[in-house]
């Protein structure tokens, strides 16, 4: 005799874009039944062809499968697409982008319907999806006996961080992680700002750029997370806060020869300014984080 072959968990996906497209068809690669809807049903014929099961509204669809996901605009859809559906006995996972406070929110309102709550926040672009050497992940919060339950059907399309019991704190780490991506990408277009003008080859500038940001940003965030666990913020200042304080009208009048505009970087001086005239001169730039805290 030949034994069966391992069954794979039922999966109901709502949203089909880019992204839960993405998803959808590494379920089905892997072997995972799967019931798919989209507002516009057009975007699941492609992947009716691969093997998933459309439904005609997403009140079919969560009574499809146990295990519901959800990927959609936001989370007014979320609530729309939801509405009609009997959530009783059903284990919710929220991957559409939302605030912290949605996300708990969303949560009780899930608890409220009989359903098990899961939030995430997908760490990935579409082509990274099924890519496990591309380095996407997706953070989750909420239940941690329902993570526990399906993290093998989740980690199918990308890897897995659970953060905590709080709903809401895998939408805060997804948004903490891309606002600092952005302020890394202010820094950087303004560096390209200051050569556009030369005869300086931006291709062969980039290079110079990415190994000083990579030589610089992971030994100074992991010294701003020991700083701000201690509470010590001039341990191991290697440039202090006056030092740098004092460098500032230097860029700024680079940044005037070169027809440049500083609104990208000026507000972080301004900070800096501030936190100096605190008296915090030996600091490094830690207590600039204080500073946004309102109410600190």
């Amino acid at each position: 005799m030949t034994a069966n072959p391992i069954e794979k968990t039922p999966v109901t996906l709502l949203g089909l874009g880019a992204m839960g497209t993405a998803l959808a068809r590494t379920w089905l690669a892997a072997g995972h039944p799967l019931t798919v809807w989209n507002r516009t049903p057009a975007r699941a014929s492609g992947l009716v062809g691969e093997g998933a099961k459309p439904a005609g509204s997403a009140a079919e669809a969560v009574a499809a499968s146990t295990l519901v996901v959800v990927c959609l605009l936001d989370d007014t859809s979320v609530g729309e697409a939801l509405a009609d559906a009997d959530l009783t006995g059903k284990d919710l996972v929220n991957l559409t982008t939302t605030t912290p406070a949605q996300a708990r929110a969303r949560a009780e309102w899930a608890r409220e319907r009989g359903a098990r709550y899961l939030d995430g926040g997908i760490m990935a672009v579409p082509p990274m999806i099924g890519v496990p050497e591309a380095g996407g992940y997706v953070f989750y919060s909420g239940a941690s006996e329902l993570f526990a339950q399906h993290r093998e059907t989740l980690a199918v399309p990308a890897g897995t961080t659970y953060v905590g019991e709080d709903a809401g704190h895998a939408a805060l780490h997804d948004v903490a992680l891309l606002s600092a991506m952005y302020g890394m990408f202010a820094g950087v277009h303004h560096a390209f700002a200051l050569i556009r003008k030369e005869d300086i080859d931006p291709v062969a500038f980039a290079p110079l750029l990415v190994d000083w940001i990579t030589a610089m940003a992971g030994p100074s965030i992991t010294q701003t997370g020991r700083q701000l666990a201690s509470g010590t913020l001039a341990e191991d200042v290697v440039s202090n806060l006056a030092m740098q304080v004092a460098g500032v009208p230097t860029f700024l009048a680079t940044a005037d020869e070169q027809g440049v505009s500083p609104e990208l970087i000026s507000p972080y001086f301004e900070l800096m300014r501030r936190r100096l005239a605190l008296g915090s001169g030996e600091e490094g730039l830690t207590g600039v984080v204080d500073l946004l805290v309102r109410g600190e």
